[in-house]
């Protein structure tokens, strides 16, 4: 009789173990939907951002542009327009984040570095481990309790 109830139990056990296999893993992946999905939304408001900011840029450049040169006509200074210089740099750079191909080629660079040169990307000293935190809290704690 015990023999088929411990029998029962370990089959019992075992369907459980697998269950709670298949919902960690459920769980997970559903977590790296979530992290991608948020990931998504940010690039997506860094973009939207860059374009609302170059809108406001874009009509602050295009004045300067007409008053400098309106400027270094009546002063005949063609120093003027020197500020249309470095403006001219970051209109390019804003635009070319919100509509050019900057995000892909930043990309591709990131890629680039990480099949390539991954040594880049090591921390110092290594990966933090659960050990070098705990001591870590340890030293900073005021009431620290060793066990």
């Amino acid at each position: 009789m015990g023999f088929v109830f411990s029998k029962s139990m370990n089959d019992n056990l075992k369907a459980q173990q697998q269950f709670m296999l298949l919902n960690s893993r459920l769980q997970l992946e559903r977590q790296l939907l979530m992290q991608n999905q948020m990931r998504e939304r940010q690039t997506a408001m860094q973009i939207a951002w860059t374009r609302e900011f170059l809108k406001y840029f874009g009509t602050f450049f295009g004045l300067a542009a007409v008053g400098l040169t309106a400027g270094a006509i009546k002063k005949k200074n063609p120093g003027v327009l020197m500020p249309i210089v470095p403006l001219s740099f970051i209109f390019a750079y804003q635009y070319d984040m919100g509509y050019g191909t900057l995000l892909q080629r930043m990309k591709g660079e990131a890629e680039n570095i990480l099949d390539t040169e991954s040594t880049l990307l090591e921390l110092p000293r290594g990966p933090l481990t659960y050990e070098e935190l705990e001591k870590i809290r340890r030293s900073q704690s005021k009431f620290c309790i060793e066990k």
